[in-house]
């Protein structure tokens, strides 16, 4: 069994910024803990720090038993790197290191083998079978068969990037939860995984008797798998001991206390204050006032360096003015449209001013649809997609690969994409809670939830009159998923979203199935599995 725990740990960004302070907390054996708060209030970076991938200004880790790491970048691999790669990656430390070696030696035999490289080669084996390497290869035949169907042997040279986010997720998955660490870090686990794998997670989680801090913004899975939260907001933490089902209540609860500590607090400085005026007033002219004038002056000193107690964190405000416009009637037409070897023919009209969901397996041509209708010519298919009059396209990317964002901070997008000057850029990211220091960060040290809402405001500011959405609350915490939901009720035009968020799904009119057998077919309930329907309660 294993656990995690986290002394006084301070960190401060790059750029001087304080993250987190004194951050205290532990996660008891067995537990399974969900790691919440807002968008870049610094979740990721204290999963990283708890990883050893970073390093704090104060503190310590500790954590026993492995520390099995799932990075948020899973599932977004774009790259050249193989199955045994990512298998590899999340592999105890001395299986990769004796993997490293093995791999080097590899080389200098491929240039000579002389006996000095046989005997370097023959060792390598040695101390990588030591490691356990080999049995952990027999561990991934395993997962590569859950996961893809395929014996680890027949994919092992596979590169990722032919994997679905979906298929990337559930394999890392695998790895973790049947693997010997026995603490487990999940960097959003359950994003790419269709409503099917996250039930299959949902209950691995409830299962494993690892000990496991998940980072996650789906409601559902959180209550259906979490028995503590650990809350980061405002540069602090704090835990909630109970399930997330009452978690909304005792956040607000805690922070109803913590306003009346303050309150408390203000008040007597405010007393204090008054007393040593009065007192200093009254020591002017009377010398037997002049003790108890210093003692109030030591008393509210004191006071003052012990300091106020901790403030409410601020609730965000997030102002989605997503517009729209009028267009054709019809908005999007299909005609026997087939994405090459991804699904049966199949006709679509989409009505200007409804909400479609697009709902189906991982890998089920969901993404490339969106793709397609939003003009990205590189996607194979037969038939006809086409849009109505005045139907302009705005498609956000669930991966968000943006790659022309790069190297370039918010604000300097939202000027220089949309003719705006410094203070209306500030002014229309501070809707998106993207202005201050935020707004003046490089895209890619953005959190991904920060990311999500760049591309929305993007949208909005585009004068998009169709909304093609891939995922878009997968990095979304709370508060701007309900901002999403707003705005899209608000948007005059038309929406077409993939999702496999079943909250999110319940505000569509229709809902276009990718089934697992080719067919394309609408539904007008959710249908998440093919064979139940899963309802909100």
């Amino acid at each position: 069994m294993g656990h995690v725990e986290v002394g006084h740990l301070t960190y401060v960004l790059p750029d001087g910024r304080p993250l987190l302070d004194d951050v205290s907390f532990r996660v008891g054996e067995g537990v399974k803990a969900a790691l919440v708060g807002p968008n870049g209030a610094g979740k990721t970076t204290l999963m990283r720090l708890i990883s050893g991938d970073l390093q704090p200004v104060e503190g310590s880790v500790a954590s026993s038993g492995g520390l099995g790491v799932m990075r948020q970048f899973i599932g977004s691999i774009r790259d050249g790197r193989t199955l045994h790669d990512l298998l590899l990656s999340v592999a105890p430390r001395p299986v990769r290191q004796a993997a490293e070696k093995l791999e080097a030696a590899e080389l200098v035999m491929m240039e000579r083998e002389d006996e000095k490289a046989q005997m370097r080669y023959a060792q390598a084996i040695s101390d990588y079978g030591d490691a356990g390497g080999y049995e952990i290869e027999v561990l991934w035949d395993t997962c590569t068969m859950a996961a893809l169907g395929v014996p680890y042997d027949r994919c092992k040279y596979r590169e990722v990037n032919t994997l679905s986010g979906g298929e990337q997720k559930r394999l890392v998955l695998e790895a973790l939860l049947r693997g010997p660490d026995q603490t487990l870090l999940l960097d959003e686990p359950d994003n790419y995984l269709d409503v099917p794998g996250k039930i299959w997670l949902e209950q691995a989680l409830r299962e494993t008797p690892k000990t496991v801090l998940l980072v996650s913004h789906d409601r559902q899975l959180l209550a259906n798998a979490a028995d503590r939260v650990v809350t980061v907001e405002s540069g602090n933490v704090w835990i909630h001991g109970g399930g997330f089902a009452t978690y909304a209540q005792a956040r607000k609860d805690r922070n109803e206390r913590l306003d009346e500590l303050r309150r408390r607090w203000d008040e007597e400085h405010a007393k204090l204050k008054r007393l040593v005026v009065m007192l200093g007033q009254k020591a002017k002219y009377m010398d037997t006032m002049a003790a108890a004038y210093h003692s109030a002056q030591t008393r509210l000193r004191r006071f003052e360096e012990a300091g106020p107690p901790e403030a409410p964190p601020r609730d965000q405000n997030i102002n989605m003015r997503l517009r729209g416009g009028r267009t054709a009637k019809r908005a999007v037409i299909c005609e026997s449209l087939e994405l090459t070897g991804l699904m049966k023919p199949f006709d679509l009209e989409i009505w200007y001013g409804e909400r479609v969901a697009v709902l189906g397996s991982n890998g089920s041509g969901k993404s490339h649809f969106l793709r397609l209708i939003s003009g990205d010519e590189k996607v194979r298919h037969t038939g006809v997609a086409r849009l109505g009059a005045r139907v302009v396209p705005g498609h956000f990317a669930q991966t968000h690969a943006r790659p022309e964002l790069l190297g370039r901070t918010p604000c300097e997008i939202v000027m220089t994409e949309h003719a705006r000057l410094r203070n209306e850029a500030m002014k229309a990211l501070s809707r998106y809670e993207l202005a201050g220091d935020v707004g003046d960060q490089r895209f890619e040290t953005l959190s991904g939830g920060q990311q999500a809402r760049l591309q929305i405001l993007l949208l909005e500011l585009s004068g998009t009159t169709l909304l093609l959405l891939d995922e878009p609350t997968d990095n979304l915490d709370l508060a701007s998923a309900e901002a999403l939901q707003d705005g899209l009720n608000a948007f005059d035009g038309t929406v077409v979203s993939v999702t496999h968020d079943r909250w999110f799904a319940e505000d569509f009119d229709r809902y276009l199935v990718f089934g697992s057998d080719g067919r394309v077919y609408e539904s007008s309930e959710p249908v998440w599995d093919e064979t139940r329907v899963v309802r909100k309660r």
